[in-house]
């Protein structure tokens, strides 16, 4: 008889986890309190964009990342191939804006530790930058363009990763509305809100932003909170940026279903997901400067998720103090999708009590008890 995994949540790291488990010959077993992919997942703006988002240099995290990046192309692969199903993957590229010297500085010697690790980056400037992104406003002093940096478009993902679960043999339980979890230690039992219980060998916790919840179960401290983050998105005839394009305020990658997402402002509201007038407002007030059309350009659209952010901003990823039955995998914050492969890949090695690289000691779920 298949060990039964029971995981919990059901957004991009539990759906990726959950298929990377039943890869593997376990039974997973998913619950979500709602419905797959409502939260942050489903409103992220999908970018894979480890150098542009690591600036300070090659922590753990950023090897995280860049792993990650690594095996995407392989894994949306296998996500399709399984689920039947296409979503938009751009191996776009980037470009991160400087518009002074000093700014240009810092991106040079950005530059010289990303080569170091597989970046075949360079600094774009002038009438050569305006070349590959015309729109952008004549203020741009130079840019680092990575070749390898890519996008993917969320909900399109979230739901193919959905239906490839559910085609590979995962049983999916959603709109439970409560969770409790019975038993921990022995095995795994968890009781929803309808009286139901669902039982298992082992427990897999992706339940984002809510994992704090579970630290009184758990007897240890689990430091993830929610951070609103806002986007919005324009309507666009031709698509007027075919790179994602950062600077110090935030990005805009234009997809390709003729919209161009620009993102992120972020603040502290719980676990509010309205969106607010400040919230789109602080964008708006930043992107014209970066692409000047977009002055008389109106959103179309906008959203909020919440971003399950840690004290020290890495993922927890790994057993907890007391259990190895039990396995965290939260704690995301920004870099949930591009996480997704590489957690997946993690939380199973742990399940299989496998052997990883040292490295990955970092994001220790024991490190806050």
């Amino acid at each position: 008889m298949k060990e039964q995994i029971i995981v919990l949540g059901g957004g991009i790291i539990g759906l990726s986890c959950a298929l990377e488990l039943q890869r593997r010959g376990y039974q997973a077993v998913l619950l979500e309190t709602k419905s797959c992919g409502g939260q942050a997942s489903g409103a992220a703006a999908g970018m894979l964009a480890p150098y542009s988002e690591n600036v300070e240099g090659p922590d753990a995290f950023f090897q995280l990342c860049l792993e990650s990046l690594q095996l995407y192309p392989e894994w949306q692969r296998t996500v399709r191939g399984i689920s039947g199903q296409s979503f938009e993957y751009k191996e776009s590229g980037s470009l991160y804006v400087a518009y002074h010297d000093a700014d240009l500085l810092a991106l040079e010697g950005r530059l010289l530790w990303q080569r170091e690790y597989g970046s075949s980056g360079s600094i774009v400037e002038g009438a050569a930058l305006h070349r590959m992104e015309p729109m952008l406003t004549g203020e741009a002093r130079a840019a680092l363009y990575t070749p390898e940096e890519s996008h993917i478009y969320a909900p399109h993902y979230v739901r193919a990763l959905e239906e490839a679960c559910r085609r590979l043999g995962v049983h999916i339980y959603e709109e439970l509305e409560h969770l409790e979890i019975v038993e921990w230690k022995s095995e795994a039992v968890v009781r929803a809100a309808d009286g139901r219980f669902f039982e298992g060998d082992q427990l897999l916790v992706c339940s984002g932003a809510w994992a704090q919840q579970l630290a009184d179960t758990f007897h240890m401290n689990i430091p993830v909170y929610p951070i609103r983050g806002q986007i919005c998105a324009y309507e666009v005839d031709a698509q007027p940026v075919s790179h994602m394009v950062f600077c110090n305020q935030g990005y805009l990658v234009g997809k390709a279903n003729g919209t161009l997402v620009c993102g992120a402002s972020e603040d502290v509201a719980g676990y509010d997901t309205a969106v607010t007038e400040k919230g789109i407002t602080r964008l708006q007030n930043w992107n014209k400067q970066l692409l000047p059309f977009l002055e008389d350009q109106t959103p179309f659209h906008s959203w909020a998720g919440l971003r399950p952010a840690t004290q020290d901003g890495y993922p927890l990823i790994g057993p907890v103090p007391e259990t190895s039955r039990v396995v965290l995998a939260v704690g995301h914050y920004r870099n949930g999708i591009l996480l997704s492969p590489v957690t997946a890949l993690l939380a199973a090695d742990y399940i299989a009590n496998k052997q990883h690289a040292a490295f990955n000691q970092t994001f220790s779920p024991s490190r806050f008890s």
